[in-house]
């Protein structure tokens, strides 16, 4: 013989829905109606991908920045750093140039300061095979300096082929000629 639960329990113990009172929707466990329930959730989840499609949940400063590449067309190395960058979010261009030295003297960029490759992205001028590190983080922080670079061509830095046997430093600079120390990666 089975019984019967005590009235208002469903078999298994839970109140059970009263559509008379509720109009309808059925209650769940906290008295809210299941209809507010998935109109809240489908709010949620409307906003989030409005959020996501507008890009206000970018972690990334360098989502979709732009930076442009001018580079000697002979040299090899200076389409591997641009390919590191475009890997890492940014929006990359290559524009190969005769005279790269003219845009490095447009820019601000002391001649001790000189690499194979000059970028511009948002105002700044990046020199050398800077670390998308500190591209990243110029962007982010926005300090009042020309630009950021990396001297010469040290092995082992992003684009060079070799191993790095010394620290790499990241030098920023002024148009006036000001350098201080950007980075430093051990």
């Amino acid at each position: 013989m089975t019984s019967k639960p005590p009235s208002g329990k469903s078999p298994r113990g839970q109140p059970r829905s009263d559509r008379s009172r509720s109009g309808g929707a059925e209650l769940d466990l906290r008295g809210r109606t299941r209809r507010r329930v998935i109109w809240g959730v489908g709010a949620v989840a409307g906003g989030v991908l409005v959020g996501w499609a507008s890009g206000v949940f970018r972690s990334d400063s360098a989502s979709a920045a732009l930076i442009t590449v001018y580079r000697d067309p002979n040299c090899g190395c200076c389409h591997v750093w641009a390919d590191i960058l475009g890997r890492n979010g940014f929006d990359v261009r290559i524009k190969n140039v005769d005279d790269v030295i003219a845009i490095k003297k447009r820019e601000g960029v002391p001649l001790e300061l000189a690499s194979c490759h000059t970028a511009l992205v948002d105002g700044y001028a990046i020199e050398g095979h800077v670390p998308v590190e500190s591209v990243k983080r110029l962007l982010a922080e926005r300090p009042a300096v020309g630009g950021i670079a990396v001297p010469g061509m040290p092995a082992g830095s992003p684009g060079m082929s070799g191993r790095r046997t010394e620290p790499l430093e990241v030098i920023a600079f002024s148009r006036e000629g000001t350098m201080t120390l950007f980075d430093r990666f051990d």
